[in-house]
Formats: structure tokens, C-alpha cells, sequence
């Protein structure tokens, strides 16, 4: 009789394990099976969903391809100075490819765009370079001329006379090309240093050389770089690296 009371409960154990059993199954089942179909639908939903033109992303370009757009009441700029005497300088402002060896207005010397410091158009484009004669200008803006200065093989006074003629309030942009340096005397620099350049003094045979300065201005430019001709540290043989410079230039406001 105890016997088969133990076998009796035993056997009630054993089923309501099998029971506990399938119903733990039963419930894991259905709980992986709504993930699953949760999962798949909320693909079909993502699928589903129509493509707006707003969530392309179109990467910004700034004026000049700055990395950043500059404040309003600036121009925005961006320069490179001459390779060697193989490629020509670069100037750009407000987007407008003003100065570059592609153009054909640039040449060995100084290259300088004088840009009226009030207005977003041209005041004026010269080149200092080999030849000493006029040539047409791009349709860049309000362009009247291109001008050339060679200052290794040329003449400093008609560099002095334009530079003593550049109208107060005038934007001033120079890049090196080659050689800018050797016919450059006293008076040149000082009227160069007017402008607000910190490395005129310095600037020697070959060198590197770029600027932003302005008639009028009070103190010295922000926007310079200057790099020396060094058989230590020059990039080509007989020169040094390239030097690029971008920023913001603030217009004139009186």
C-alpha cells in the first residue's frame, strides 16, 4: 500500500514536470517568435518608407572651397604663391578665379589684385611680372588691366608709381612667383609695408611669399606667410614649397 502510494506520487511529480516542461517551451516559443515578427516588420516598415530629398546628405562648398563660409560684410579668399618657376600663382575671391597660371595673367615677380574694399566687385587686377605690357583681362568683375613688373630682370620705379597710385579703402592681394624680391629697394618695401605686411623687410631672392593687406590699414595683416629660400629646406631645387593661405577678409566700413 505505501508502495504504491509512492509510485502514485512519483508519477504526479514526473507529469507536472512534463507539464512545467511544455509550457515553459510553449511560452519561450511564442516570445522568440515575436521578436522575429517584430524584427521583420519593422524592416518592412523601414523599407516602406519613401526617400526625402532632405535626408541626402550633399556635402557644403564655400566660396573659394574654404572650410567654412565667412561672416556676412567679408570676402571670402584663397591664395597660393608660385612653384618654382613652373606654375604660377593662384588667387581667388568671392569665388571668382581672379589670377592663376590657366588664366595666362600671371607672371614671374609680384602678382597683385587690388580689389575696392567697399563692394563686393573688382576695383582693379595687375600683374608684376616678365612682360612689361598690357594684356587683356578676364571677365572676372571689374577688371582694368593687367600689369607686368619683372623684379629680377626688370625695373622697380613703375612698381613704385603703382603702388604710391592705389586709392585709400583698396584690398591689396600679392603672391610671389620665381623670383619677387631682387630689384625690390627701400621705398618698394616701405609702400609694401604701408599696406600692413610684417615679412616685406625680409623677403629675399626666391623666396616664398603671400599677403592681404590694404591702403589705409592701421595696423599689421593677419594674412601673411612668408617662407625663405634654403638649400636645408627647400622643397624644389632652387626653392622653397608652395605656400596657401584662405580666410575672411572684413570690408571696409567707412
Amino acid at each position: 500500500m505505501v508502495v504504491t502510494r509512492m509510485v502514485r506520487a512519483g508519477g504526479i511529480v514526473k507529469l507536472a514536470a512534463i507539464i512545467f516542461t511544455f509550457v515553459l517551451a510553449a511560452y519561450l516559443a511564442f516570445e522568440l517568435l515575436e521578436v522575429k515578427m517584430d524584427f521583420k516588420l519593422g524592416n518592412v516598415i523601414v523599407k516602406s518608407l519613401p526617400m526625402h530629398r532632405d535626408d541626402r546628405v550633399t556635402p557644403v562648398r564655400h566660396k573659394c572651397g574654404l572650410s567654412k563660409a565667412c561672416p556676412d560684410r567679408h570676402f571670402a579668399f584663397k591664395m597660393a604663391s608660385g612653384a618654382a618657376s613652373v606654375v604660377g600663382p593662384k588667387i581667388c575671391l568671392e569665388d571668382k578665379l581672379i589670377m592663376s597660371g590657366v588664366k595666362n595673367n600671371v607672371g614671374r615677380g609680384i602678382n597683385i589684385v587690388l580689389v575696392n574694399g567697399n563692394k563686393v566687385t573688382f576695383y582693379a587686377t595687375y600683374v608684376l611680372s616678365l612682360h612689361n605690357q598690357m594684356s587683356p583681362a578676364g571677365k572676372t568683375g571689374e577688371v582694368n588691366k593687367t600689369d607686368s613688373f619683372d623684379m629680377w630682370g626688370g625695373d622697380v620705379a613703375p612698381l613704385i608709381q603703382f603702388l604710391k597710385a592705389i586709392p585709400e579703402g583698396t584690398i591689396t592681394m600679392m603672391a610671389s612667383f620665381d623670383d619677387p624680391s631682387t630689384k625690390l629697394n627701400g621705398e618698394a618695401r616701405k609702400l609694401i609695408a604701408d599696406l600692413g605686411s610684417s615679412s616685406i623687410n625680409n623677403l629675399g631672392f626666391r623666396d616664398n611669399w603671400i599677403f592681404v593687406g590694404g591702403k589705409g590699414i592701421k595696423t599689421k595683416s593677419p594674412f601673411e606667410q612668408h617662407i625663405k629660400n634654403s638649400a636645408d629646406t627647400n622643397k624644389y631645387e632652387g626653392w622653397p614649397e608652395v605656400l596657401e593661405m584662405e580666410g575672411c577678409v572684413p570690408q571696409r566700413t567707412n
